[in-house]
This record gives C-alpha cells, structure tokens and sequence, in this order.
C-alpha cells in the first residue's frame, strides 16, 4: 500500500513537471526585452562603442565617405567613432524609415570638441531626412555620436568632407 502511494506521488510529480515546463519556456520566449535590439553599421563594420568606452586618440576609426546604416526594433543605443576631416565643414544626410515613435540623432563635435552638428529625426512624423552643411569647425579628427532611442524601422547616414 505505502508502494502504490510513493509509486502515484511520483506520477504526479512527473506531471506537474510536464505541465509547468512548457509554460514557462512559453512565458520566456515572449518577453519583449529580448527582442530589443539597434545595430549601426558604418563603412560596413558594425559599431560596438558606447559613449563610456570611447577615447580619442591620433588615429581616426575611418577616413574618407561615411556611408552608414541602423535598424532596430524597440532598441535603444548610442554609439560613437571617429572621422578625419581633413576640411572645416562636413556634408551630411540622414533618413529613417520608422514604425513607431522612436528618434534617430546626429551629434558632430569637431576636433576641438566644438558641436558642429545636433539634428535629429521623429519617427512617425515628417519629415523623415535631415541634411545638408555642418557648421564651421577645425579640421581633423572629428567625433560622431550617433542616439538611435526606442526606435523599430531602419535608416541611413552619410558624411563626406565639406567645401
């Protein structure tokens, strides 16, 4: 008798076991923290460089056109490089295509730590493209930041030396 009770206590144990297994795999792979994301891909190299590992250094990370690239779904990051100017002004363009109402910002200091640009793009709302001339600044190693907050879409940046 003590047998058959051991022997069905097991039973469900092993039942209960089945049962709250697959719930909870199911209630975890719904959480939307894990699907959260934001990549930024310049010159074909993805950025990984937050604002708190970030040095400026005598060597720029690209030299050259920046031709660059983010998307995201619900993702928020910041990510920085650096970009020899040889000139005091930049060429730039931005577009987004968003889902939501999340931003995409541009923040350009020159090689004196001097802001040259600050512009950014609402998802949701026109207009959807930014561009055109940074302010004056002294050549050289310049500093790009790029915020990309609670944004879902994908979008586009570039930057050449300007005139």
């Amino acid at each position: 008798m003590i047998f058959t009770i051991l022997s069905k206590m097991n039973y469900l144990k092993k039942i209960s076991l089945l049962l709250v297994l697959p719930a909870m795999v199911f209630l975890n792979s719904c959480s939307k923290d894990d699907d959260a994301f934001v990549r930024v891909t310049v010159n074909g190299s993805q950025l990984t460089t937050s604002p708190s590992d970030f040095t400026i250094g005598d060597r720029s990370d690209f030299n050259g056109d920046i031709d660059a690239s983010f998307t995201g779904k619900d993702g928020t990051a910041t990510r920085v490089f650096s970009w020899n100017n040889n000139l005091s002004t930049a060429d730039y363009n931005a577009d987004i295509t968003a889902n939501s109402d999340g931003s995409f910002r541009m923040i350009v200091e020159d090689s004196e730590g001097v802001v040259v640009l600050d512009r950014s793009i609402q998802g949701g709302t026109e207009p959807d493209s930014i561009g055109g001339v940074t302010s004056t600044g002294a050549s050289g190693i310049w500093t790009v930041t790029i915020e990309v907050t609670n944004f879902t879409g994908d979008g586009s940046f570039s930057m050449s030396e300007g005139n």
